[in-house]
């Protein structure tokens, strides 16, 4: 669909699986396509050959919108207009004129968008405590899965995202001190190296996208999010609890409680604005410990490492119920 200007208009009702990459391209190339995360909305243009179908393939439960009234994050996926654009080609990553990346081979503009988007998010974003953190959610409360790389939180997000819990976040937990609540910040889960085949052995009818193998990570792959999750994307969630991943080869599944003192600690560590935020960063961390217990998870198998967090969860709302009755903070 064109509009009189030669722009292209968004197909109602179309999500970017029932979009042809045709008009997928054009919309890159012209007015850019915008994606609303939920808590954050971001356009990007470009005129790299690839990129339509690499979006198509995890944002395929998206709306296909090439027009929005207002985007936090406006960036663009472009090919050099030196030799580099036929001798060994390149995207890059601009944003605000600047190009704050090193350039990525032709063929990977998904991961580059993908890791410049996070990026961007964790330096402007500031309105809300961002947590290095996977958020699910289950009985209107959030779980959040907070963790340093390597640690196995995104392949256990993926995992719980795969059996009934709803996606709020791989990369980011969007904690609104004012409203007390997770928003969603809805983007592909980042699967790396081992974790991409743990996930098709645990479920192979996960939609994963193209592998990118090389990348500053190793072998990178994409889960798109479900197409509840995204038309819930709006719905933001009570904290519930925290559970601290470690992914221990070989290991059984371990849940150990963890101290208020502890938990402070490791949601502070794993913030990315606390110290940005001063104050309210500290008073943030307070409110959400103040909210939700807390386990350390040692795993190594994923269907256990599941089956263990759901039987938990009883107790967590159980819990929140007992503190909806009564109406007070919960003694810690």
């Amino acid at each position: 669909m064109i509009d009189a200007s030669g722009s292209p208009l968004p197909l109602p009702g179309a999500d970017l699986q029932c979009t042809p990459l045709p008009e997928i391209r054009s919309a890159l190339a012209g007015p850019g396509l915008w994606f609303d995360y939920g808590a954050a909305v971001l356009r990007v243009r470009s005129d790299s050959a690839t990129l339509a179908a690499q979006l198509k393939a995890v944002y395929h439960s998206f709306p296909f919108a090439c027009r929005g009234t207002w985007a936090d994050l406006h960036v663009q996926i472009e090919r050099p207009k030196n030799l580099r654009r036929w001798l060994a080609p390149q995207v890059l990553f601009r944003c605000d004129s600047r190009l704050p990346f090193e350039p990525y081979p032709a063929d990977s503009p998904l991961p580059l968008l993908e890791w410049g988007g996070n990026w961007l998010i964790g330096q402007r974003l500031h309105h809300a405590l961002l947590l290095h953190s996977g958020v699910v959610e289950r009985d209107g409360l959030a779980l959040l899965l907070p963790a340093i790389p390597g640690s196995g939180k995104s392949t256990l997000t993926a995992a719980l995202s795969l059996r009934g819990w709803r996606l709020l976040s791989d990369e980011f937990g969007v904690y609104d001190p004012r409203e007390q609540t997770l928003r969603p910040m809805l983007k592909p889960v980042a699967l790396k190296n081992e974790s991409i085949d743990a996930i098709l052995r645990f479920a192979p009818e996960a939609r994963l996208g193209p592998r990118f193998p090389k990348t500053r990570k190793g072998t990178v792959a994409h889960l798109g999010a479900l197409a509840d999750a995204v038309a819930r994307r709006h719905e933001p969630a009570r904290p519930g609890a925290v559970i601290l991943p470690r992914w221990v080869k070989n290991s059984g599944t371990r849940l150990e409680a963890l101290p208020p003192d502890r938990l402070f600690t490791a949601l502070a560590f794993n913030a990315f604005n606390f110290t940005t935020l001063g104050v309210a960063g500290f008073d943030a961390v307070v409110g959400l410990l103040r909210r939700c217990p807390a386990w350390k998870l040692e795993y190594s198998d994923l269907s256990d490492a599941v089956e263990a967090i759901g039987a938990l969860w009883r107790e967590v709302c159980s819990r929140n119920d007992v503190m909806l009755r009564s109406s007070v903070e919960p003694i810690r």
